[in-house]
């Protein structure tokens, strides 16, 4: 195989409402569950396939409409995050995983060096090229992206029943998050965490640190238990909830 993507594919990065007039950028590198037509079905059965596994279900339409609340930019992956996943560095493991919870993916288990290599060429390269661009574009316009990266997980993981509901994640900065979780203690609707289901241990804050603690800017990755968002009622009540809370909170930020 001398590359991974055909020309039919297109861009492997979609980018909405780039001219938008906030401050809000939003990134979703687990948009899609499609795979490159080159790699078939990774050996795996079409349950796993649309399993969270394969993406996140309910997040692309969740950050579709807080970008159109909030006019803020929307950058997503077009295809799965078992071809490529965009939220870890290529030397990760999990970049390319061989085993994803109770899963095995065989068709990514003994892939050459230059099948590997064309994964981060046209998958994750072209996508923190796309987003690098946008900040330092934006930033050389004297503009400070926000930075919203949004992802959901599965109720039951591994067996075990998760009652958290929304993770409000952070690495090393967590001004947007505090402030975020302040709010939500105030205004309850939701089982809301810190670091939950996942934190900056388990490998989840490439996003975060490469283009927010590297640029500067104000960041925050927001999980969503995605039965909360299997339907168009579950994602536009999310949306609406976050659009004020992100808000409220950029605000709050703003006025230290």
């Amino acid at each position: 195989m001398t590359g991974l993507l055909t020309e039919a594919e297109g861009n492997p990065v979609a980018i909405t409402n780039a001219g938008a007039k906030s401050d809000f950028l939003f990134l979703c590198e687990h948009a899609s569950r499609r795979l490159p037509k080159r790699l078939g079905t990774l050996g795996l059965s079409e349950e796993a396939l649309q399993s969270h596994i394969a993406w996140d279900p309910g997040a692309l339409a969740v950050a579709e409409l807080l970008a159109e609340k909030l006019d803020g930019v929307l950058i997503h992956q077009r295809f799965s995050r078992l071809a490529y996943d965009c939220n870890r560095p290529p030397e990760s493991e999990a970049a390319m995983p061989v085993v994803s919870e109770v899963y095995d993916v065989p068709g990514n288990g003994a892939i050459s060096a230059a099948e590997r290599q064309a994964r981060i060429d046209e998958i994750y390269l072209p996508f923190h090229e796309a987003v690098s661009t946008f900040v330092v574009g934006r930033k050389a316009a004297g503009r400070r992206p926000v930075l919203v990266t949004m992802h959901s997980f599965t109720p039951v993981y591994f067996g075990k029943p998760r009652t958290v509901e929304l993770g409000i994640l952070h690495d090393a900065d967590s001004r947007l998050a505090d402030r975020m979780l302040a709010i939500a203690a105030v205004e309850i609707a939701y089982d809301i965490r810190r670091n939950e289901p996942y934190g900056p241990a388990d490998g989840v804050t490439h996003s975060l640190i490469e283009y927010g603690l590297r640029y500067g800017l104000p960041n925050v990755m927001i999980e969503i238990r995605n039965d909360l968002i299997h339907d168009e009622i579950g994602q536009r009540g999310m949306a609406d909830y976050l659009e004020g809370l992100l808000a409220k909170s950029v605000a709050a930020l703003s006025a230290q």
